[in-house]
């Protein structure tokens, strides 16, 4: 990785450990981004009719990265977006587990519009018990949760979404996988969830205005949806109430720099070799989780999980904040403490520095 490392200008001056609040931009990406531009200004409209070929080029590519039907790949500018869209489309008679502290973007929308919701703690060890529990007593007909937690980065095993589908086979599915996708091979065709969406602009490291819903095709019948524009009929007056599915999450254009920075991201991570990055992830995860339990920083919810994401929220207040930043080490205060955040570009040195700063200033 040493290599690739060398991609990112930024950590020639930092310690970058803040992903899961923004990805950072690489060489070539900033030179295919100015490549766009160029072309751009030459070519005007002539340019940007051909880049919709662009757009499907990336729709192929999503659904190749992450094993997703094509047709079953709707592009968004935000998972945020994708949400609000596709639960305007939910019968409200649905009951809705959520997750207490679960980001906002994906628990608002659904207390927004009225549903019959309720809600577990992340904040013990025993979270899917919990979970499963809540769907057996209370005749949960929907779970939507975060595959990876943005406060504290529990990660929920995959293996349990096929536990609950085995148990509960009717259940509704739906994971945001913004912490999430980017970190490890990930399947969704042969995993258990039914509708996943992203934003790409932390993990996959492709900049703002992009991002993707995924979807299992027997799930769309679970949703009537009615966003519409121009883009919906692919620019066809007489397909206004003729077209697929997911072209309700893009009724108009799709900027060809934002999901042509999705593209080059997604084949970039293909050429760096995805099983690599997650060997990568796992090892500065685990060494992580390691350092930072002796020094107890860690809630008792994260220690006695058996697995954990590459997020960490230990204890620290301001003074220590400042040191880190004193320190050349960009990350986040979040809920309280100070959360950081490992990508593949990081290093076991990294995290050894950070463990120093913290040493120095508790």
């Amino acid at each position: 990785m040493q290599k690739i490392i060398k991609d990112f200008p930024i950590l020639n001056q930092y310690i970058y450990a803040n992903t899961a609040a923004y990805g950072i931009m690489y060489d070539s990406l900033l030179d295919w981004r100015q490549e766009h531009d160029l072309d751009y200004l030459l070519g005007g409209s002539n340019f940007k009719i051909k880049g919709l070929k662009l757009i499907e080029e990336t729709r192929k590519t999503v659904g190749a990265f992450f094993n997703c039907k094509t047709e079953n790949v709707a592009l968004v500018q935000n998972v945020s977006l994708g949400f609000n869209i596709l639960l305007e489309g939910l019968d409200k008679k649905n009951k809705v587990l959520l997750l207490e502290s679960d980001f906002p973007s994906l628990n608002w929308p659904f207390e927004s519009r009225g549903f019959e919701v309720s809600f577990v703690s992340s904040d013990n060890g025993i979270l899917e018990d919990n979970i499963y529990s809540t769907i057996k007593n209370k005749g949960i007909t929907v779970l939507a949760v975060s595959v990876v937690q943005w406060l504290n980065g529990i990660k929920i095993d995959l293996n349990f979404f096929k536990k609950l589908k085995t148990d509960f086979p009717n259940l509704l599915i739906i994971a945001d996988g913004t912490q999430y996708c980017g970190t490890e091979t990930f399947d969704f065709d042969n995993s258990c969830i039914d509708v996943l969406g992203a934003s790409a602009y932390k993990w996959l490291l492709a900049g703002s205005g992009n991002g993707f819903m995924l979807f299992k095709e027997e799930v769309k019948k679970h949703f009537n949806l009615h966003t519409i524009g121009f883009n919906s009929s692919g620019g066809i007056i007489e397909n206004q109430n003729n077209f697929n599915f997911i072209k309700h999450f893009e009724p108009g254009h799709l900027d060809t720099l934002s999901f042509g920075s999705l593209k080059w991201s997604l084949d970039y991570f293909t050429t760096i070799g995805k099983d690599k990055i997650e060997t990568t992830i796992k090892e500065l995860g685990n060494y992580a989780f390691k350092e930072f339990s002796k020094l107890n920083l860690l809630d008792g919810a994260v220690v006695n999980r058996t697995s954990h994401s590459t997020i960490f929220n230990i204890k620290g207040g301001q003074k220590l904040f400042d040191a880190l930043a004193n320190n050349n080490i960009i990350c986040s205060q979040r809920g309280g403490g100070i959360r950081f955040s490992f990508h593949f570009y990081n290093t076991v040195k990294n995290i050894k520095n950070v463990i120093d700063v913290i040493k120095k200033n508790s």
